[in-house]
């Protein structure tokens, strides 16, 4: 795409946290852009995906730890023989919906081979809260599908957030069991502090200034990224701690018992509460039993949870018990 040359006077403003740029009125200096990707991004959308990477960044660390420790594959985004070489970590849900995230851990998943789903994670940086509503929503639009899809794996729901969300939209996303880390924008641009970056922004911030900012970071060694996704987690460590754990717990689950009923016998379906009682004090508990109904399987784990299944078939039946098989 051609380089777009804005003069004084022209307008534009773009959202820092807007996946793609939207223009209203604001006078900015000279500014030589290409609108495309990465490095040739406007700046105000390429400081976003600066925080945004470094955000990906913090996180990365300490999931390959679990993984390592739990022996499963963390899936991230990178070229992988497993989905065709294609760099997106996308899943499809039950209803034929593509879904891309940041994280995704696997158990027996390998580079050329697709795992069971453990944990579903992404990532996002919002600057103002007005977008945080919207963001929540997204998040949950994408993993509440695959978890509903792969209930039988009861995933874990993770999101890692940075910057400015409202309480409600923290608390929806809790509400459907995600497990949040919440590194508030202080944070965020102290991390960047440390190895002399300057991320913070106003509504106002003129696009020099954030093209200064974006080539403040752009000149950084790979040891200074890293640094400054330490500092993320450093300074977000009670944020990171709970998260973790809460990660652990579901991984480390282990069966506690399975329930296996067999039901068998005549069914009603009745009116009211009275003719219920009537059928249960008329019911001849020692009559021969009838023909087979169906298996009600439940099987509870040490953390809780429990996953459910009710089957007619004696084959469907097995193959669900030797799908929760660890």
């Amino acid at each position: 795409m051609p380089a777009i040359n804005n003069s004084r006077r022209t307008p534009l403003r773009l959202f820092l946290d807007s996946p793609t740029p939207r223009l209203y009125d604001r006078t900015v200096e000279t500014v030589q852009l290409t609108i495309r990707s990465g490095h040739d991004m406007l700046p105000t959308a390429r400081l976003g995906q600066i925080i945004g990477d470094q955000l990906e960044r913090a996180i990365y660390t300490p999931l390959k730890t679990v993984a390592d420790e739990f022996g499963l594959y963390l899936d991230f985004k990178h070229e992988r023989p497993a989905r065709g070489g294609r760099r997106a970590v996308a899943w499809k849900d039950k209803y034929g919906n593509v879904h891309d995230l940041d994280y995704v851990l696997e158990e027996g998943g390998s580079e050329d081979v697709l795992g069971r789903p453990r944990a579903f994670i992404e990532s996002a940086w919002r600057r103002y809260t007005k977008h945080s509503r919207n963001k929540a929503q997204e998040i949950q639009g994408a993993i509440a599908p695959l978890a509903e899809t792969y209930h039988d794996c009861h995933p874990f729901l993770g999101a890692i957030l940075a910057g400015e969300y409202t309480e409600g939209s923290l608390a929806q996303l809790r509400s459907h069991k995600f497990n949040l880390v919440y590194c508030r924008y202080d944070t965020i641009v102290q991390a960047f502090a440390t190895e002399g970056v300057d991320v913070s922004t106003e509504e106002d911030t003129s696009e020099v200034e954030l093209q200064r900012k974006v080539e403040s970071f752009d000149k950084l060694s790979e040891a200074q990224r890293e640094n400054i996704a330490y500092k993320i987690r450093e300074l977000n460590a009670a944020e990171f701690k709970a998260f973790f754990a809460a990660l652990r717990a579901c991984l480390d689950r282990r069966i506690e018992h399975v329930f296996v009923l067999t039901l068998s016998g005549l069914s009603r379906q009745l009116e009211s509460i009275e003719d219920a009682v009537r059928f249960v004090e008329e019911n001849d508990e020692e009559a021969p039993v009838s023909e087979f109904i169906r298996y009600e399987l439940t099987i509870r784990y040490t953390n809780g949870d429990e996953v459910r299944g009710s089957f007619r078939e004696k084959s469907k039946a097995i193959g669900f018990l030797r799908s929760l098989e660890l």
